[in-house]
């Protein structure tokens, strides 16, 4: 299905381009932030999706104006959104991906063909978008959040620029994330655990229940290998809603990962089809794991079709996911990855050793405080001749003295540093050439860090 311009509601004011109120991407920026994801008691907003289906409403639906691949997922959402796309477009199609959270900058989040959105892109949109944040948040108890504007920008953009597909990461959970206004055909599902504990729930399962709303009558589930509690949670919903499920190992399987230089080389299977000896620019046999789960939901958004063996050369081998064990220095090695829960770190962990060769290993964290701090530090702090811990610059950064005391905690040596710039320095300062450094604990910490070497 090709998309189709927004409809403009006629009790909306025009605000195209051109008129003498038209908005620079500064403006974009900064009346973006003048939303927040936060309640003024600092709360996280009461998940609900009656803002975004009230704006999606006077705006036409832009989201249906083509067909959408939802992932969601408690760690690996991002990698599995970035193979998916580039599997779609080495097959030819032409594809819009909304991905969370960024590095650097908001236009990370939103990409078209591979190429996040530019400045005169997001101006334009925003401008398209303006009216209608206005008049939903009239009638509205509370403003659209942040999110909830960011993804609906998304959603314009893809319709004006005619996508043949979408590819949409949820922010928070599935039933009540703003992206679940979507009618996705495939639904895609990476390892659940527990995450956002108080917003979401205190056990896997509860959890699943809530991220198995992104299922949809119908429609086609892929997921990866889940604890027993959660595999019944989403059978259960597909059986509720007709949905058929397609679960590792029986539909795909990561059948090895070996290292390579600026990267590894796969083998594995979606269906019947093996794939050899492909080359992805990324470390880790869970970033591998993920791929082949976003590969195998592409070819379910392709018709069934078989993906010939030079659409996934192409595709595995132009993936680029920043902040996910991403070398940006060498001698020393320095890698960033934005483990920020118990599960990524638990991955993290394995990753480094196998990954990458160094003599002596410096870790650089900053968390936020509302994470479990220990899920964090426990199988990281083993791993390293020193912790350096410190804050980022996010108001929700957990206090570098909470977290020295957890590594102290779990028998590693500690340092304490004002900021992240820093620890970094510091960390580097210390290392000799063959020496590693790991920045980690929070993307934000990664962009920090990120931002002295790119």
């Amino acid at each position: 299905m090709r998309s189709r311009r927004i409809h403009r509601n006629r009790s909306v004011p025009s605000r195209g381009r051109g008129t003498s109120d038209a908005v620079t991407y500064a403006d974009a920026i900064a009346a973006l932030e003048q939303r927040s994801n936060y309640e003024r008691s600092g709360r996280l907003t009461s998940p609900s999706r009656d803002r975004i289906e009230a704006l999606m409403d006077v705006m036409a639906q832009p989201q249906r104006a083509y067909p959408s691949m939802h992932i969601t997922g408690t760690v690996g959402k991002t990698t599995t959104a970035h193979v998916a796309t580039e599997a779609l477009r080495a097959a030819g199609l032409s594809v819009g991906t909304y991905v969370s959270p960024h590095v650097g900058s908001v236009r990370e989040r939103i990409l078209f063909d591979g190429r996040m959105i530019d400045e005169e892109e997001f101006e334009t949109a925003w401008d398209e978008l303006t009216p209608y944040l206005e008049l939903v948040d009239q009638k509205g108890e509370q403003p659209v959040t942040w999110f909830e504007a960011t993804t609906a920008l998304a959603f314009v953009f893809f319709a004006e620029k005619s996508i043949d597909v979408a590819v949409i990461e949820v922010g928070m959970g599935g039933t009540w994330d703003a992206t679940n206004v979507i009618d996705a055909s495939v639904a895609v599902f990476t390892p659940i655990a527990v995450d956002h504990a108080d917003i979401l729930g205190a056990t896997p399962a509860t959890i699943a229940r809530e991220k198995a709303g992104i299922v949809k009558p119908n429609a086609i589930v892929y997921t990866v290998a889940q604890e027993q509690a959660v595999a019944d949670v989403l059978r259960a919903r597909c059986d509720e809603v007709g949905a058929e499920i397609r679960a590792e190992p029986m539909a795909f399987e990561l059948e090895s990962a070996s290292l390579a230089f600026g990267g590894q080389n796969l083998n594995f299977r979606i269906e019947r089809e093996r794939y050899r000896d492909v080359f992805m620019p990324m470390f880790g046999e869970h970033a591998a794991r993920d791929a082949v789960l976003g590969a195998a939901a592409a070819r379910s958004m392709l018709g069934e079709a078989t993906l010939e063996h030079e659409v996934i050369l192409e595709a595995f081998g132009n993936v680029r996911v920043p902040g996910r064990l991403e070398v940006v220095h060498r001698q020393p090695l320095v890698v960033l990855d934005g483990a920020h829960n118990g599960v990524s770190a638990q991955a993290l962990a394995a990753a480094m050793p196998a990954s990458f060769r160094y003599e002596r290993l410096t870790i650089v964290v900053s968390a936020m405080a509302d994470k479990d701090l220990d899920a964090i530090v426990a199988p990281l702090a083993p791993l390293a001749d020193m912790v350096i811990v410190t804050a980022n610059e996010s108001p929700r950064a957990a206090r570098a003295l909470d977290l020295a005391e957890r590594v102290r905690v779990h028998g590693g040596d500690v340092q304490v540093a004002e900021t992240v710039a820093d620890a970094l320095a510091r960390a580097i300062e210390r290392s000799g050439e063959a020496d590693a450094v790991l920045v980690t604990g929070s993307l934000y910490t990664v962009g920090e860090a990120r931002d002295r070497f790119l």
